[in-house]
């Protein structure tokens, strides 16, 4: 007999919805039903970690865009996410950091009880198969392999070592261990050790995906979550030209991602109040945090023209050094992420030409002090949500990004590095480069927060990621994060959606 009423509706197959997919079907008593926008995940640029950027801007992509910015001249920024299999672990650059200690700590200072570092430490080793082995700050054996940068020719002794000149730990630094900030080390990746893609797709659901109480479906777009009174009862959504209505009996958690996750529980009537009479939907619950504190990783590229003739590789970088910029920042986590790629990345070469061999500096910052809101563009589910990031409204996101700038310039100058430096190609020496910053600066693509945990009247989910107001949702993404964390944000959303199961099969 067929189901149609599910225990567990999860909303989302990416780092979080995968996991939580995975750990709740592996008791045969819990039926789950996983609801996938997206299609499959079996085209070849997926599998091969060099086909990502002929991803971006396909139908695997939601192509969102912000709207024009004025700290950005003006611009639109296109914020690539996954709609597929997988989710955005299926179109990223594969870079694996877990984030400061301190970020979950603030976490855990903030509202977020049970989510300090020492709370999550062991939810990372859970589902990680480190190549390096276990340790006390690794896992092995875990679903998702994770491989310190795998491609020799893009590791660079001339950036590390360059970096321990200026005083950095180094050149092989594991910032994944005991701590992360003020050191220097190759980037570690979720790559399989056959060298293909490992995405939450293949490794949390691809293994179960025959479990009799697991049904995965996609093409599955939710327009929205049906309530009695303030309790879910149902989950509507698309899928080809049929609205289907399928029943939960215990809970929905919607892992959709921080643009939909709150566009989600606005269009079912949970979010700020005045906007949703605005548009014309009804109020289940009042939340006005729903949509606000949106968080995001600005990056900027400063280009050297190279003195040798480094093989192109496939990834997109391959060292790193986390640094903290501002002064009296002792109980801070980095704010500065600097990337470095000793050559044009293969997947770049059509776009990126300098005309001769280049090595790219990629600063990140890490701790955006602006914040900005995802709200609805209408009662019309079909309709994308509109996002207003608001980059660099604070002028203190660009003072952050300047000195970086001053940072690979120094680095450029160190002896370790004089071998690569063929000189500054871009900004130039007489650049204005706060001008600079403001004009070339773009996403990282690791929108967070707009659902945040805590107990303040912004605050959206409780510490188990219930949403306040309502019975029977949780979220479970990079949504919930209050603050983003100090890296690229995959890891932690594979660590939010382990310990996500581990409460709700816990009965919290």
């Amino acid at each position: 007999m067929a189901i149609t009423e599910y225990d567990y509706i999860i909303v989302g197959s990416g780092a979080s919805g995968a996991v939580i997919a995975n750990r709740l079907s592996g008791n045969a008593a819990n039926s789950v039903l996983v609801l996938e926008a997206g299609g499959v995940d079996t085209r070849k640029n997926i599998q091969d970690p060099g086909g990502l950027v002929e991803l971006w801007g396909s139908d695997v992509d939601w192509m969102f865009s912000t709207e024009p910015q004025p700290g950005m001249s003006g611009r639109q920024i296109m914020i690539n996410q996954g709609k597929v299999l997988g989710g955005s672990t299926s179109i990223n650059a594969m870079i694996y950091v877990r984030g400061n200690p301190r970020d979950f700590d603030m976490w855990n200072a903030l509202g977020g009880d049970g989510w300090a570092y020492a709370d999550v430490l062991p939810y990372f080793k859970k589902l990680e198969d480190f190549e390096e082995g276990a340790s006390e700050y690794h896992g092995a054996g875990g679903p998702l392999p994770i491989r310190v940068c795998p491609d020799e020719s893009m590791r660079s002794e001339h950036f590390l070592v360059g970096a321990t000149e200026l005083g950095y730990d180094g050149p092989h630094w594991d910032y994944n261990g005991a701590r992360q900030e003020n050191g220097a080390g190759p980037l570690q990746f979720h790559i399989t050790r056959n060298g293909t893609r490992a995405t939450a797709a293949s490794a949390f659901l691809a293994p179960v995906a025959n479990r009799p109480n697991l049904r995965i479906e996609i093409g599955a777009e939710v327009d929205r979550l049906v309530f009695e009174g303030t309790r879910v009862v149902a989950v509507e959504y698309r899928q080809g030209e049929q609205v289907l209505r399928v029943p939960v009996g215990r809970e929905v958690i919607v892992s959709a991602g921080a643009f939909l996750s709150p566009k989600l529980l606005m269009m079912s009537g949970v979010g700020p109040a005045d906007h949703l009479k605005a548009v014309g939907l009804p109020v289940v619950a009042d939340l006005p945090g729903v949509g606000q504190n949106l968080q995001d990783h600005l990056h900027l590229r400063v280009v050297f023209r190279s003195k040798l003739n480094t093989p192109n590789t496939t990834l997109l970088t391959g060292n790193a050094l986390f640094v903290k910029t501002r002064e009296g920042m002792s109980a801070a986590p980095p704010d500065l992420q600097l990337n470095f790629t000793p050559s044009v990345p293969k997947p770049l070469m059509p776009v990126l030409d300098f005309g001769g061999p280049a090595c790219i500096f990629l600063p990140t910052l890490l701790q955006p002090f602006s914040r900005g809101e995802v709200t609805l563009r209408s009662a019309n589910p079909k309709d994308a949500p509109k996002i207003d990031p608001k980059y660099f409204a604070c002028s203190a996101d660009v003072d952050v990004l300047v000195k970086a700038v001053k940072l690979c310039r120094e680095i450029s100058k160190t002896k370790a590095f004089s071998a690569m430096n063929g000189g500054e190609l871009f900004p130039g020496a007489d650049a204005d480069l706060a001008a600079f910053v403001r004009s070339q600066a773009s996403t990282l693509w690791h929108p967070a927060g707009t659902c945040k945990i805590g107990y303040d009247c912004a605050a959206v989910v409780d510490p188990q990621l219930r949403v306040r107001g309502v019975e029977g949702v949780r979220v479970a993404d990079a949504s919930v994060m209050p603050i983003v964390t100090s890296g690229n944000t995959v890891a932690p959303c594979f660590m939010i959606g382990e310990k996500a199961a581990a409460m709700i099969l816990n009965g919290n």
